[in-house]
């Protein structure tokens, strides 16, 4: 009866927030999928697939206080969105006391690369890419001193983030951002998977086995 309650329950969580939990041998490992575009202030368009900051943040919640929840495996496939939605989801996993683990499975762009490196151990598949562009904005803007300045601050913070969280230095990652010559249509740098861990900016290279392991020795060190 109880493993027909858990697989009911994996059921709707896969169904409501791309979601499971899975037990293994070192605990019980919550399993958050972000996916599409991060959907923040402005609701994204019906045909594009979305994680809403608005159901995250309260479930990162959840999993911090949940005592039958030993770490957080976060799956990373996403375009980026939401500049200050992505950070702020990023921050709360970063504070988190419990183990988490990031792999990023297919892309990890734009506001998907602090998130990627917010955990305490940041994984990717070799064919993963990972895009790091300047900061853009949509809409009607007010082409005054003040909106850029407050642009390249909000950009300072990102890149603040991303090097506390790895081991990519500041005026390595701002070059990135700002690299005309690798991207034929827009600045800044794609990076595959080698390379994203060559350049300090993720942990090491690895698959969802790889990711397990880590978590599991995280959770058992934690324990002792």
């Amino acid at each position: 009866m109880s493993e027909n309650k858990n697989n009911d329950k994996n059921r709707d969580m896969i169904k409501d927030m791309a979601s499971v939990e899975v037990s293994c041998r070192a605990g019980r490992i919550y399993c958050l999928t972000i996916v599409g575009e991060i959907e923040g202030h402005i609701t994204a368009p019906n045909n594009c697939k979305a994680t809403k900051y608005e159901h995250i943040i309260p479930e990162l919640v959840r999993i911090e206080e949940d005592k039958e929840v030993d770490g957080l495996l976060i799956m990373l496939n996403t375009v980026g969105g939401d500049v200050e939605a992505g950070l702020a989801m990023a921050e709360l996993i970063a504070s988190m006391k419990k183990p988490t683990v990031s792999i990023v499975l297919g892309g990890g762009h734009s506001i998907g690369v602090p998130l990627a490196v917010s955990a305490k151990r940041s994984l990717i598949v070799p064919s993963a890419t990972m895009t790091v562009h300047p900061i853009r904005t949509n809409g009607v803007v007010i082409t005054a001193p003040q909106t850029f300045e407050q642009m390249t601050k909000l950009q300072e913070r990102l890149i603040n983030f991303v090097a506390i969280h790895s081991n990519i230095k500041e005026d390595k990652f701002r070059d990135m951002m700002l690299n005309c010559e690798n991207i034929s249509n827009d600045i800044g740098t794609v990076l595959y998977g080698e390379e994203a861990v060559k350049c300090g900016l993720i942990d090491c290279v690895g698959g969802i086995a790889q990711a397990v392991d880590a978590i599991g020795e995280m959770v058992n060190n934690k324990k002792i």
